[in-house]
This record gives C-alpha cells, sequence and structure tokens, in this order.
C-alpha cells in the first residue's frame, strides 16, 4: 500500500529540489536547459508568463513522476537513497536520450532538427543528450535526477 502522505510531501519536496538545482546550474552556466521555460513556452508564446506556467507545469510533472518513483521502491520492497538515485540516473538517461529528441516534434514554439527555425518555431532543439544546450547539460540532468531519486528514497516511508 502507498503511503499517501509520505508520498505527497517527499514527491513534491523532491520535485522543488529538482528545480532548485536545475535552476542553480542554468544560473551558474552550466547549462542553457530551462525545463520549466521549456515547458511554459508549450503553452503560452508570453515569455514571462511561460516561466510561471511552465514552473508550475514541472511541479506537477515531476510530483507525478515521484509517484513512478514510488511504485518502484514498493516493487523492490525497499526505498533508501542510493536505489533513488539510481532510478534518478535512469529517469535522466531516458530524458536526455528519448525526450529530447521527440521534444520537438511535439512542441509548437521548437524549432526541429530537420527544418531548422520558423517564423512561429524560434527555440532551438535540445537535440540527443540536450546537447544544444551547452555541454555541460547532460551532467547538470543527471545530478538533478540523482538528487530527486535519492531524496525520494531516502524519505518515503514503505510502511
Amino acid at each position: 500500500m502507498i503511503q499517501w502522505q509520505s508520498w505527497l510531501l517527499w514527491g513534491f519536496l523532491a520535485t522543488l529540489l529538482l528545480t532548485t538545482v536545475s535552476a542553480v546550474t542554468q544560473g551558474l552556466g552550466f547549462t542553457r536547459m530551462n525545463i520549466p521555460y521549456l515547458l511554459g513556452t508549450m503553452l503560452t508564446p508570453d515569455r514571462d508568463r511561460a516561466r510561471v506556467y511552465g514552473f508550475f507545469a514541472h511541479l506537477g510533472i515531476g510530483w507525478a513522476f515521484s509517484l513512478l518513483y514510488v511504485l518502484i521502491f514498493r516493487a523492490l520492497g525497499q526505498a533508501d537513497w542510493w536505489h533513488g538515485a539510481l532510478i534518478g540516473l535512469l529517469h535522466a538517461l531516458f530524458v536526455l536520450v528519448v525526450v529530447a529528441v521527440l521534444l520537438p516534434g511535439v512542441h509548437p514554439r521548437m524549432a526541429s532538427e530537420q527544418h531548422g527555425p520558423e517564423a512561429g518555431r524560434v527555440l532551438e532543439p535540445p537535440g540527443f543528450l540536450a546537447l544544444n544546450y551547452g555541454i555541460q547539460t547532460p551532467l547538470s540532468v543527471f545530478v538533478s535526477h540523482a538528487v530527486f531519486g535519492a531524496v525520494l528514497g531516502a524519505f518515503y516511508r514503505l510502511h
């Protein structure tokens, strides 16, 4: 049985921490990728509002993903920081290899690798491993997702 209060609390806090780590790595110049902004520009062309909408979308998506982590912990029969970090690393790998490549196909304001920018599609596509946003972007994504999983694994209570 899922411990709903534990999931709600630690899923929320882990998502806030992931978002914070991502913002810090962007602010320090390790990457140009800003996932909340990318999500927000799917909802509105207004750049300022996109940051706000994207933040809340990212928070909701992260919270939903934390439930997947909890289900994996339940299937494993244990939750600890290193299992969480390992799941986070696999999650990051999926994001970098699959989601980053598919994103231009669903994002209304993102150019594609094959067609380039157009009048309404001005955002640069992330490319494989999101390397178009900087050589250190994969490291940023791996670290932020490992922290996300480690926090969930360390603090979520199975019983």
